[in-house]
């Protein structure tokens, strides 16, 4: 019966095994040498996760002088979206992904294609019609009503969910009973037909160590009523056949293992390293838990491009939630890159991987503040040319001046580390330039505004900008001690019944006034850059109460 029911429902398929075998041979590649992929499917979001393992199957690919490459998993045609794949293949060359060969804009690279599992149909069919074949798969012509009333019923019975045993009523179908529902055009899918007599097996994962779990028992789908497959038939063919040594995947896929392992087994086939990553995380109030698509912005990649994180930020910050050493090693080779790093799987957390955005921010801005003006103008402009393009006008007519006011405060011993993105930067900056400047912080209310309208008036008549800093800083002393105010802080704090304020406060105010907020680089380079009418300009309009 499996023989002439395999032609049945493979009429066309001629091809054998050993024929694909042939198509796809073993990879010319050293003993140690990895092949890695990604596996993403196109249903339009591109999630934080397709990176955190995309880096760990880059990494161990490259590092071992492997194979790394994109296969588009789009077996689910219902949540497929258009032009997805070419926002996968756009974001991963965003974030410097390099893949040796899979799927492209314009169709494939590789010889071990086509990388798209709908383009696949006929190489799945070949194994397909082998299980027939063999007596391990069969039709099933159960309608979606008699699926549910079957899960009703389990759930009712308090029975595990699925189909199998004696719910997997199809599976006793004779050979004329499949004639007979093929003759009328019933629908089927074509089942695996699971062995119940394995109950436990154990796996070795690379992250995790040993896995031991129950045996699949569950007639799964292998292909769909409109002959494309399962993930779970799809990938354990195109893992052999694109001869994948390592399978990079979230910590959901682990319940789905024994089905994996059960068609490796069955095909006699030596299964790849299976690699189940950590859930990303989150603090939320004092808990944890897991990054949500409805709820986190930063779980899309594109909140990263759109934010203005450098590529660079991500990827290190990556690295310090895959191995914990890697921080270390970080500090020891300053000039080294972070691809110089040799991730290890045995170092990587079985747990729930927390995802910091505070510690992100701050590796960016270790990043930013390491770059050259001239270097952070480029970035900056070649995000905001996108993503602001007033900002970008305003930035490409003042380019001398802008690198100016990049340079503040990045030749200190101490070098400033305001800048984190590219949109922060755009606010940060807009100090500089009128177009994009306002006030911020509001001025200290104990100050008296009789206080405040001297002050600024002495300054504006005082303000000489052929000053150097000191001279500068002696006339702020001079009108400080002048308007009651403590010139020096120890004396403040130790009498502090006899003065207004400090000089702390004074230059506050003229920060507030001239820059818009009270956290700014320092007052006397802001003003050399913006120039003698734009200080004047907003102190006139600080006096004017605008």
């Amino acid at each position: 019966m499996s023989k002439e029911l395999a032609d049945l429902l493979f009429p066309d398929v001629k091809r054998t095994p050993e024929d694909m075998e042939k198509l796809y041979p073993k990879r010319e590649l050293s003993e140690n040498s990895k092949v890695t992929r990604i596996g993403p499917s196109p249903t339009g979001f591109v999630h934080l996760g397709n990176l955190y393992n995309a880096i760990i199957a880059e990494r161990l690919a490259h590092q071992s002088e492997g194979i790394f490459y994109l296969r588009i998993e789009d077996t689910d045609n219902k949540r497929e979206v258009s032009g997805a794949v070419e926002t996968i293949i756009t974001a991963m060359k965003f974030y410097g992904i390099q893949f040796d060969e899979g799927a492209v804009m314009d169709g494939d690279r590789g010889s071990y294609g086509p990388y798209r599992q709908r383009q696949r149909k006929d190489i799945y069919h070949v194994f397909a019609k082998v299980l027939v074949e063999r007596g391990l798969a069969y039709p099933c012509f159960c309608s979606e009503d008699t699926l549910k009333r079957i899960r009703e019923t389990q759930m009712q019975d308090k029975k595990d969910l699925g189909y199998y045993g004696s719910w997997a009523s199809c599976k006793s179908l004779t050979l004329d009973e499949i004639k007979l529902k093929l003759k009328q055009g019933d629908e089927y899918v074509l089942r695996f037909r699971a062995d119940a007599n394995e109950t436990y097996i154990t796996v070795k994962d690379d992250i995790r160590g040993s896995l031991t779990m129950p045996a699949n028992r569950l007639d799964f789908v292998l292909l769909k009523s409109d002959g494309i497959p399962t993930y779970h038939f799809a990938h354990v063919v195109d893992d052999h056949l694109m001869r994948t040594t390592h399978v990079i995947r979230g910590e959901e896929w682990i319940p789905s293992l024994p089905m994996h392992i059960q068609l490796f087994d069955i095909f006699g086939w030596k299964e790849p390293h299976y690699c189940h990553t950590a859930t990303l995380m989150k603090m939320d109030g004092t808990s944890k838990r897991k990054l949500s698509k409805r709820k986190d912005p930063e779980l899309a990649l594109s909140y990263y491009q759109e934010e203005g994180y450098l590529p660079e930020a991500l990827w290190f910050y990556i690295l310090t939630i895959l191995n914990s050493n890697f921080e270390e090693w970080a500090k020891e080779h300053q000039q080294s890159s972070y691809l110089d790093y040799t991730l290890a799987l045995e170092k990587m957390s079985n747990s729930g991987a927390l995802f910091d955005i505070d510690k992100l921010n701050d590796i960016s801005k270790e990043m930013i503040s390491r770059m050259s003006a001239e270097e952070v103008y480029d970035k900056w402009l070649s995000w905001i040319e996108k993503y602001h393009k007033d900002y970008a006008a305003c930035l490409q007519s003042n380019k001398e001046m802008t690198i100016k006011a990049l340079q503040v405060g990045r030749t200190a011993d101490k070098i400033r580390k305001d800048l984190s993105t590219w949109k922060q930067t755009c606010t940060f900056m807009s100090m500089y330039f009128d177009e994009f400047f306002c006030r911020e912080d509001e001025f200290d209310q104990s100050i008296s505004l009789d206080d405040r309208n001297t002050l600024i008036s002495l300054y504006s008549k005082t303000i000489d900008f052929t000053d150097d800093k000191n001279a500068w800083f002696d006339k702020v002393k001079y009108i400080t001690d002048k308007l009651g105010f403590a010139v020096n802080i120890k004396e403040y704090k130790k009498n502090k019944d006899h003065y207004k304020g400090s000089i702390v406060d004074i230059t506050n105010i003229l920060r507030i006034a001239i820059t818009g907020r009270s956290n700014a680089p320092d007052l006397w380079e802001v003003s050399m850059v913006i120039g003698e009418n734009c200080v004047r300009d907003r102190l006139q309009k600080t006096l004017n109460g605008r």
